[in-house]
């Protein structure tokens, strides 16, 4: 479609900037400690990060604190889907596929830098498939129904594929009993990078937020919340406001009993992992939906560079949420689909990282958690703190919207949400395929910071030693360590290693062993001391052997 030029440049207050955002630790607690805020929201996800900004884009004094860090829970261990979700068609839910979709396209024009276009690929098997050719026909009339209710907005509809086609995407598939193939597209996101330009979006509009900042009681005036005790960095202080977000997903329920001490659990807990595998051991280029033998659920391959991602489980969970992790039985379910679909032979030796995530369905606990509805719920409990469960990744934004409308009637006021059409920093102005056609440091720095990656260029620029990598094999440079902690308030080794980069995901030995360089530089910028950089340190490795040790050994988690 061709559309006529703007009479007029599109403005933005948090879009674009001359200068980069630096986020200033200690100014943010004096003033979180100091001011009263409209509201407070508590928990630093996703759907947290999109109520600040939606509260700050309305004009509200609007403040966030997270206990660990931006998108350390479930919000960086997610799937990474922007998506519609064709299980829910299988449902019959699909109202929440039609607004789903809605809301990707909304994604992919105000994180045109974040979101990515992404194929996805059916194959047609005789056996041994996700369904065999008599089960296709009907299957592409789920894929109509898609392309119908919303799919056609991302610029392709579904298409059929004969077997060579099918083999230029996926040349390792095995060929047996290949029959064609049905290809549809949706998109993805590093989820942990959103988080954060959400979260960095409302701070250029305004809003105060602050990581590593624990709620351990909430403030009451006249029966009603009004604020919230906090612990950070050794420092104990109050946050008063006039309406209280709970938006900490699986720890919901804790902070509801803050306010209410008879409050019934509402959250019921569904374990997902994926683990990564190097892309030349099966060389996909494109998401492979593949089956998993004698089970209902359907796993994904997804290319990411030069790894694949393979996922997803999705059974309840009874442990900690504190400390989630891939087991060995769940690894080895999810290559034993890998090995049925691909030629070759993958084995534990070849994971090179993994992720286990909570995701806070909200339900009786009867049935499976795959049957349960991912529709959100927000309520105002009696003491008025709106809490906010369930959900998607991918409605986040609207959840954040409708969260703050709750807010406004705890408040007495009115003003429209302004999210929409609101470009995240980086977004506006930013040309994917632009970008992408300028290849090297250029297009990986615009993947992750959009047009905000001339602030790490002019980085390079003073110091050129910080173009040098920092992980081996990976892409991420010295000079995205500084910015993180100069401008997204990495405060640890882990904060940079695991959701600043996604170094531990895609590289986890290799991440470990950069990890002392990692502690120096933030050492440097942060004015940490010796001892403090090497608890960091020494935290990070704990953590990665932690890991290994449940993924490899098969420890409980």
């Amino acid at each position: 479609m061709i559309t006529m030029p703007a009479r007029k440049p599109r403005r933005s207050a948090a879009a674009t900037r001359r200068s980069a955002l630096l986020l200033d630790r200690a100014a943010i607690k004096r003033d979180l400690a100091d001011e009263t805020y409209d509201v407070l929201v508590i928990g630093g996800g996703v759907t947290g990060a999109y109520a600040v900004l939606d509260a700050a884009s309305r004009g509200l004094r609007a403040a966030l604190i997270e206990k660990d860090d931006f998108a350390s829970g479930t919000s960086s261990k997610s799937s990474k889907m922007i998506h519609g979700g064709l299980r829910y068609i299988e449902q019959g839910n699909v109202n929440l596929v039609r607004h789903s979709l809605l809301e990707r396209h909304r994604f992919r024009k105000n994180a045109p830098h974040l979101v990515h276009r992404l194929p996805f690929l059916f194959p047609i098997l005789e056996k041994e498939g996700v369904f065999d050719a008599r089960l296709a026909k009907g299957f592409e009339g789920l894929l109509w129904t898609y392309d119908l209710v919303g799919g056609w907005r991302i610029g392709k509809l579904h298409q059929r594929l004969t077997v060579p086609e099918v083999l230029a995407q996926a040349p390792t598939l095995r060929a047996e009993n290949l029959k064609g193939g049905l290809v549809y597209f949706d998109a993805r996101t590093d989820d942990a990078r959103l988080v954060l330009t959400l979260v960095r979006t409302a701070a250029a509009l305004g809003a105060k937020v602050l990581n590593g900042a624990a709620a351990t009681g909430l403030l009451m005036a006249g029966g009603k919340a009004s604020g919230a005790r906090v612990t950070a960095d050794g420092d104990d202080f109050e946050i008063r406001a006039r309406a209280v977000v709970n938006a900490t997903g699986v720890w919901a329920d804790q902070v509801d009993a803050m306010a209410d001490e008879g409050h019934a659990p509402q959250v019921r807990p569904a374990k997902g992992v994926h683990i990564v595998v190097p892309w030349d051991k099966v060389r996909i280029n494109c998401t492979v939906t593949v089956p998993i033998p004698g089970r209902a659920r359907r796993a994904t391959c997804t290319r990411w560079g030069n790894s694949v991602v393979l996922g997803t489980t999705d059974e309840d969970y009874r442990g900690s949420p504190d400390d989630v992790h891939c087991t060995r039985q769940e690894m080895e379910f999810l290559l034993e689909g890998a090995n049925t679909a691909f030629e070759g032979r993958l084995t534990p030796d070849d994971v090179t990282g993994s992720i286990g995530g909570l995701r806070p369905l909200v339900g009786g606990k009867e049935g499976a958690t795959l049957d349960m509805r991912r529709d959100h719920h927000i309520t105002i409990g009696t003491g008025g703190m709106v809490t906010v469960t369930g959900g998607k990744l991918t409605t986040s934004r609207h959840m954040g919207e409708l969260v703050i409308d709750k807010v406004m009637t705890v408040l007495g006021r009115k003003a429209p949400s302004r999210t929409v059409k609101l470009p995240l920093l980086g977004g506006a102005g930013y040309d994917a395929e632009a970008v992408a056609a300028s290849g090297g440091l250029a297009a990986h720095l615009g993947e992750r910071y959009g047009t905000e990656a001339r602030f790490v260029g002019d980085l390079i620029q003073d110091d050129p030693s910080l173009a040098d990598p920092v992980v081996a094999g990976q892409p991420y440079t010295k000079a995205e360590v500084v910015y993180a902690a100069r401008a997204e308030l990495a405060r640890s080794v882990d904060d940079v290693l695991s959701r600043r980069t996604r170094a531990r995901l895609f590289a986890r030995d290799a991440s470990a062993e950069a990890a002392p360089v990692v502690g120096a530089l933030l050492g440097q910028e942060l004015g940490l001391t010796q001892d403090e950089v090497d608890r960091s340190v020494a935290a990070y490795l704990d953590s990665v052997r932690h890991e290994k040790t449940v993924l490899l050994e098969g420890a409980a988690a």
